[in-house]
C-alpha cells in the first residue's frame, strides 16, 4: 500500500488539477494550498505511575474565508504536521463542496491511545484543550471527533474549555455527547452520506443499489454504519475489513451482526458468519459493484487501482486514494464520488450541531437526517452539473472546481487587508 505517499503533496496534486479549470490568479491558488497557522506544540502529562511522558500535538487552520474553522481531532501513531495539513485541507474543501459557512481545520496527536488508561488519556485530552484554547471558540475554530476520538475526548474539551474560559459555550466543539449538546444523527452521519452519495453516483450511471454487491474496507464508525445502511437500501455486504484483516461471504454478510463481534473480540476476522478471510488489498479488489474505503489515507496506490474491479467507489475516509491511483480509476472509468462530498455528512451533521448550540433549540434525528439528505443530494447533482459542463476528467476534481469557486468567491470578497 502507499504510506510512503505525502499526504500534504497529494491534498496539493488535487488543488493543482482542478486549477487549470478556476479563474483565479497565483497568489489566490497559492495560498488556497497552504494553511493559514499551524500550532505545534509538546504537551507534558503526568501518567498514573507518576512518571512524565510527552506527546508531540498539533492543530492546522486551513481557511477561514468561509466561516470559522473546522475539523476533526484524531489519536494515531502517524499523526503528523504534513498529515494534518493535508487534512485541513480536504476540511476546507469539504465544507465549501457541502456548502455549509465553515472553513477547514485538523488537529491530533502522536499516540496510540490503546496503551493507556481512561485517566492517562482524559489527563493527555486537557492538556491539549488548554493549549487549544487560545485559538478554538464558537466563532473561531470548532474541533470535532476523528480517528480513535469520540464523544467522550469531546466532552473532556468542552468542559476544559468552558472551565478555562469562565463560560457555557457548547458549540466550542461538536460530536458531543446528546446531554452535552451534541445533536441527533451525529454518529451515523459520515456513513449516511457515504451512502447517499454511493446511491445517487448509480442513480446516475442509471443503476438501482440496491441491486449492488458492496465491499467496506475498514469497520470503525464510518465502515460499518455505510455496511448497515447499505444493507437497509437492498445492497448485499459481501466483504468488510478491519486492521487486522478481512472477511467475504458471497451470500452476504449481516452488517450489525460482524460488527457485534468486532466489539467482542476486537475484529471481524474469524467471524462465523464468513466463507473465507481477505487481506485489505485483496477485499479492495474484489469483484463489487461498490468499494467504500472507509479507513486511513493512502489506501489505494497506484499498484492497488490496477486491480481494483468495482464500478463506483464512495470514499467515507479522507484521502483513501493517491493521485496515481486516481489516475489509473479515470482511466478504467471508475465512478468515484470523492471524499469532500461522500463524508462530509460528518461535518454538516457537526454544521447542524453547532447551529442548534448557538440557538439552544435541538432537533430530532428525522429532520437532521432529512437535512443531511437534501444538501448531499443537492451537492452531488451541483457536482454533476460541473463536470458535465466543463467536461471535467473526475468527479473529485469537479468536485475541487465547485469548492475552490466558492472560497475564492469568499475570499475576493474580503479583499486583501492590509
Amino acid at each position: 500500500m502507499g504510506d510512503s505517499v505525502n499526504p500534504f503533496e497529494s491534498f496539493q496534486e488535487q488543488v493543482d488539477e482542478a486549477a487549470d479549470y478556476v479563474e483565479a490568479d497565483e497568489g489566490m491558488l497559492e495560498r488556497l494550498k497552504n494553511p493559514e497557522r499551524i500550532l505545534e506544540t509538546n504537551l507534558s502529562v503526568e501518567m498514573d505511575d507518576g512518571s512524565i511522558e510527552v506527546f508531540r500535538a498539533y492543530r492546522s487552520q486551513f481557511n477561514g474565508d468561509r466561516g470559522p474553522y473546522k475539523g476533526g481531532i484524531r489519536y494515531h501513531p502517524n499523526v503528523s504536521r504534513d498529515e494534518v495539513k493535508a487534512l485541513s485541507g480536504w476540511m476546507a474543501y469539504k465544507t465549501a463542496t457541502a456548502g455549509i459557512p465553515l472553513g477547514g481545520g485538523k488537529g491530533g496527536i502522536v499516540i496510540d491511545p490503546a496503551e493507556y488508561s481512561e485517566s492517562e488519556l482524559e489527563r493527555i485530552t486537557r492538556t491539549f484543550a488548554k493549549e487549544l484554547t487560545p485559538l478554538i471558540g464558537e466563532d473561531r475554530d470548532i474541533p470535532a471527533p476523528d480517528v480513535n476520538t469520540g464523544q467522550r475526548e469531546m466532552n473532556w474539551i468542552k468542559d476544559t474549555y468552558e472551565t478555562l474560559e469562565n463560560t457555557t459555550e457548547p458549540g466550542v466543539i461538536t460530536g458531543k455527547d446528546i446531554s452535552s449538546g451534541g445533536s441527533e444523527g451525529r454518529v451515523e452521519a459520515t456513513g449516511r452520506s457515504t451512502v447517499i452519495a454511493a446511491r445517487e453516483a448509480f442513480d446516475y450511471l442509471g443503476r438501482d443499489i440496491s441491486d449492488a454487491t458492496v465491499a467496506v474496507q475498514g469497520y470503525g464508525n464510518a465502515g460499518w454504519i455505510s455496511a448497515k445502511l447499505a444493507e437497509e437500501l437492498g445492497a448485499t455486504v459481501v466483504a468488510v475489513s478491519d486492521s487486522s484483516g478481512g472477511i467475504y461471504s458471497e451470500d452476504g454478510i449481516d452488517a450489525v451482526d460482524a460488527k457485534r463481534h468486532k466489539r467482542e473480540t476486537g475484529s471481524v476476522v474469524e467471524y462465523p458468519g464468513a466463507d473465507e478471510e481477505v487481506t485489505n488489498d485483496e477485499l479492495l479488489q474484489l469483484d463489487v459493484d461498490l468499494l467504500i474505503p472507509a479507513a486511513l489515507e493512502n489506501a489505494i496506490d497506484e499498484e492497488i487501482a490496477r486491480g481494483v474491479r468495482a464500478d463506483v467507489i464512495s470514499e467515507a475516509a479522507n484521502g483513501p486514494i493517491t493521485p496515481a491511483g486516481d489516475d489509473v480509476l479515470e482511466d478504467e472509468d471508475v465512478l468515484v464520488v470523492p471524499d469532500i462530498l461522500a463524508n462530509a455528512g460528518g461535518v454538516t451533521v457537526s454544521y447542524f450541531e453547532w447551529v442548534q448550540n448557538r440557538q439552544r433549540f435541538y432537533w430530532d434525528e428525522e429532520r437532521v437526517n432529512d437535512e443531511l439528505e437534501d444538501i448531499i443530494v443537492d451537492q452531488f447533482d451541483t457536482l454533476v452539473d460541473a463536470y458535465e459542463e466543463h467536461d471535467l476528467p473526475s468527479m473529485r476534481v469537479a468536485a475541487y472546481v465547485v469548492a475552490i469557486d466558492r472560497v475564492v468567491e469568499a475570499a475576493e470578497q474580503a479583499d486583501v487587508w492590509p
